[in-house]
C-alpha cells in the first residue's frame, strides 16, 4: 500500500534512511493471523540478533498450522517455499565460501611468489618485518646467450612462451635444493641461499648444485617455435655478506 502511495523510489528511500521507528508497510491481520504477524515483525529487527533463524520459523509456522483450517495448504505450501529457499540460501553461501578460499589461496600462491614465506607469513599475520643483516650467502645469476638475437628472430608471444616454459622448468627443479629463488627480469634468473632461512655454510654447495643442475636441464630443453635452436646458459655466482 504504501508502494503505491509513495512510489517506488520514495519506499526505498525511507527503508534506507536510519530512523528511531524503521519505516515498515502496514499491514491488516485477520485476528487468527496475529500470531504470524508477530513472527513477522521479529524478522523485520533492525538487530540481526534479534532475528529469528529459519529453523525457528520453520518450527513456529508448523506449531501455527493447526490454527488455519483450510488455510493449511496456503501454509504448507509458504513452508516448503522457506525450506527450498533456506537450501538454496545454504548451497549458495557454501558456493560462495569455495570461490573465497580458491581466491584466498591464489592471492597467498602471488604473494609467496614475491616475497620469501617467512616475511609473507608474518604480513599476513599483520607483524612488524624487521631487517636483517647475512654474515655469508651465495647468490646465483643466469641470462641466456645469444637472446636478443632469438628475440629478434620471435613474434612477442612466442619469447613469452619461451621464457614462461624455460623458467617454469627451473622453478621445478629448484624444489631439489636449500634455495630462493629471488626474482626474474627478463632473461635473467636470480637465486639465493643462506637466505631468508640460515643454512651454516651449505649456501654456496647448494647454489653451485642449482647451477649444475640448471645447466643439465637446458640441454634438453627445446624451444617450441626454434626446435632446432639450442639455449646457452651464462652463469654468474658470488658468495658474501648481504
Amino acid at each position: 500500500m504504501e508502494t503505491e502511495e509513495l512510489g517506488l523510489t520514495e519506499v526505498l528511500q525511507k527503508i534506507k534512511m536510519p530512523s528511531d521507528i524503521p519505516f515498515r508497510p502496514s499491514v491488516d491481520i485477520p485476528p487468527k493471523l496475529t500470531d504470524m504477524y508477530k513472527l513477522m515483525k521479529q524478522c523485520w529487527s533492525e538487530i540481526p540478533n534479534q532475528r529469528p533463524t529459519f529453523p525457528t520459523i520453520v518450527n513456529e509456522l508448523k506449531s501455527m498450522a493447526g490454527k488455519f483450517g483450510d488455510s493449511g495448504n496456503l501454509l504448507d505450501n509458504l513452508l516448503r517455499r522457506m525450506e527450498l529457499y533456506a537450501n538454496n540460501l545454504e548451497k549458495l553461501v557454501d558456493e560462495k565460501t569455495q570461490e573465497l578460499k580458491e581466491e584466498k589461496k591464489r592471492s597467498e600462491e602471488l604473494l609467496y611468489q614475491i616475497l620469501p614465506r617467512s616475511v609473507a607469513e608474518r604480513l599476513k599475520r599483520g607483524l612488524r618485518i624487521e631487517p636483517e643483516a647475512y654474515d655469508c650467502v651465495t647468490i646465483y645469476f643466469s641470462d641466456i646467450c645469444g637472446f636478443t638475437t632469438i628475440s629478434a628472430r620471435s613474434q612477442p608471444m612466442e619469447v613469452v612462451d619461451l621464457l614462461n616454459d624455460l623458467y617454469s622448468c627451473f622453478d621445478s627443479i629448484l624444489g631439489e635444493f636449500d634455495v630462493y629463488k629471488v626474482e626474474t627480469i627478463g632473461d635473467a634468473y636470480m637465486v639465493a641461499s643462506g637466505l631468508p632461512q640460515r643454512n651454516g655454510n651449505r649456501h654456496a654447495q647448494e647454489i653451485a648444485r642449482t647451477s649444475l643442475a640448471l645447466l643439465k636441464a637446458i640441454d634438453t630443453f627445446q624451444i617450441r617455435h626454434l626446435p632446432d635452436e639450442k639455449l646457452r646458459l651464462r652463469i654468474g655466482l658470488h658468495s658474501g655478506k648481504l
